[in-house]
């Protein structure tokens, strides 16, 4: 199992939005990201706009080549582009570089 960590940039003034859409993910994103492998996939914000993600899959590149494939990802990609910064035309998922992981606790 990888666990995967990454960090994105939301826009601070856009940070309680952000927020707000997150509290209700479409059902039809949440399926699909569970089908393509993104386990105990978790989003956390500092006030700052800074943007830590976390997730467990069997395979990072599998997972995130699942989702590119669906349909939902790409609108709820489009929907969401605009809360971050510099990601220079890149889609929000596609900006995502894992950190190296250096210590874990089991």
């Amino acid at each position: 199992m990888q666990r995967i960590c990454f960090l994105l940039k939301v826009r601070q003034d856009r940070t309680g939005e952000y927020r707000a859409r997150h509290r209700e993910v479409w059902p039809e994103m949440q399926e699909a990201l569970r089908r393509t492998g993104w386990g105990n996939y978790s989003l956390f914000l500092r006030e700052d706009g800074l943007l830590v993600g976390y997730l467990e899959t069997e395979d990072f590149e599998a997972a995130r080549a699942g989702m590119e494939a669906t349909e939902i990802n790409h609108r709820w990609q489009a929907d969401m582009a605009d809360f971050f910064e510099d990601l220079e035309g890149t889609p929000p998922d596609a900006a995502m570089r894992p950190l190296v992981e250096v210590f874990h606790l089991a």
